[in-house]
């Protein structure tokens, strides 16, 4: 543990936004999981509906520096890949 009271503090407030951020990084793989899975399924409506789900809370998880952007896109692309091969 630090020894100066600024490093202290800096170390609970680095401790906090670690788990809000895993959290969040909890989140988006719940979301990308259910898609996943209605895509294993067969299930083509339900896997879209998560999918519709899903892309915002990805986008978003840009934004708060969570992941890349070409992670997301990486995911997005990859999932959508998923359900239109059900389609077809």
């Amino acid at each position: 543990m630090a020894n100066i009271k600024s490093a202290q503090k800096r170390a609970r407030q680095a401790e906090k936004t670690r788990k809000h951020n895993m959290g969040l990084r909890s989140r988006m793989r719940t979301l990308i999981k259910n898609v996943v899975n209605a895509c294993e399924a067969g299930d083509s409506a339900a896997a879209t509906a998560a999918y519709k789900l899903a892309v915002p809370t990805i986008d978003s998880m840009i934004n708060k520096g969570i992941v890349s952007k070409n992670k997301a896109a990486r995911h997005k692309s990859r999932l959508n890949a998923r359900i239109k091969a059900l389609s077809a």
